[in-house]
């Protein structure tokens, strides 16, 4: 079973430029107001300082200042669908989604700006590699993309401060921002994946930064920061999620499979889940214990850094898609219902 992601990802690509003959696109339309967003799909949530903030279909984010007892719905310029969400700081973070939605935030996630949507992906593109050597490929690429519109999605995004980051998605969809968003550089020329796979997931820490993707893709930053190298994948499989923690990296996704590694990536071990539906989340608490979720509501804990994982009760099982674990040990999960609350030591619903 594939993740929620890539099943909207399938569905949005199957309707191609069908939005064009919207009357209003998406890309134009704010996000309505709902009192059943905090039930509806959510994709991804994070923490932006003592915030939290929730992401998903129909451009909806919701954030709570109370630890997820209440949550308000944001304002927010587009309806497509949001796949991750991420702030590198308690007031500046990032959106992305469908549509080749890149969306800011400076107030901590209470109101939200179009920094680049899909409608530019292909001219910017055209652009930069009008300028590089060698670059009739990626050029082509480009012409390719402005084409076809506005229907590639980007599905995950990483910063490490308010200034350097990335969003990557479908088809090697992959940019970088040196000024915090103002403008957009393409990496497709600096990412190893000549098949063009879907980056799903991108994650790091320091210095080091992985992207894993379709069919058991892996990616790791080089050294000198300017270009991801293909690594040896120990799965054939595609990778949904990463979690990144000094030098601890675990990778997971299809069919509960998940491998670890210790030394940057370059080799990998096998983790016995005991899953087999697809992991589509994680999570780490204060102490340091790692969490994986299932996509059909099972859930995973592991007190020795991702070498072993054991059953965690989280009570009525739920579709995981995102995950934070708070301080008051508990689980903030989101999904196909919406937001869930779960307290550890009961294993029931608050």
């Amino acid at each position: 079973m594939f993740s929620f992601k890539f099943i909207a990802l399938g569905m949005a690509l199957m309707a191609g430029n069908a939005q064009a003959a919207s009357l209003v696109d998406v890309l134009d339309l704010p996000a309505q107001r709902s009192e059943l967003a905090v039930r509806s799909p959510l994709l991804d949530l994070a923490q932006a300082g003592q915030r939290l903030v929730a992401v998903g279909q129909r451009g909806h984010i919701l954030y709570s200042d109370d630890q997820g007892g209440s949550w308000t719905q944001a304002s927010v310029p587009v309806s497509s669908d949001l796949n991750a969400v991420q702030f590198p700081t308690a007031s500046d973070g990032w959106a992305v989604g469908h549509d080749g939605v890149v969306l800011h935030s400076r107030d901590g996630g209470a109101s939200w700006e179009k920094q680049l949507d899909g409608r530019q992906l292909g001219r910017l593109m055209q652009d930069y590699y009008a300028t590089q050597p060698d670059a009739a490929q990626w050029l082509d690429e480009g012409k390719r993309i402005e084409t076809e519109g506005a229907d590639k999605p980007f599905l995950d995004v990483w910063f490490s401060d308010a200034q350097n980051g990335f969003v990557v998605g479908a088809f090697n969809l992959i940019f970088r921002t040196r000024d915090g968003g103002q403008s957009w550089q393409p990496w497709a020329d600096r990412t190893d994946n000549p098949s063009g796979y879907h980056l799903a997931a991108i994650a790091g820490e320091g210095k080091q930064v992985f992207i894993a993707g379709e069919q058991g893709l892996l990616l790791r930053l080089d050294d000198s920061g300017e270009r991801f190298q293909a690594l040896t994948s120990p799965y054939q499989g595609s990778f949904f999620g990463l979690n990144v923690q000094s030098d601890v990296v675990l990778a997971y996704g299809l069919r509960g499979h998940a491998y670890r590694s210790v030394d940057g990536g370059a080799s990998w071990s096998q983790v016995e889940t005991g899953l087999n539906a697809s992991i589509t989340a994680s999570a780490r608490d204060a102490r340091g214990q790692l969490y994986l979720f299932g996509q059909t509501g099972q859930a995973l804990a592991s007190t020795d850094q991702g070498s072993s994982f054991h059953h965690l009760d989280i009570g009525q099982p739920v579709p995981v898609y995102g995950a934070l674990a708070s301080t008051d040990n508990g689980l903030l999960l989101v999904g196909a219902r919406g937001i869930a609350q779960r307290t550890l030591a009961t294993g029931k619903q608050e």
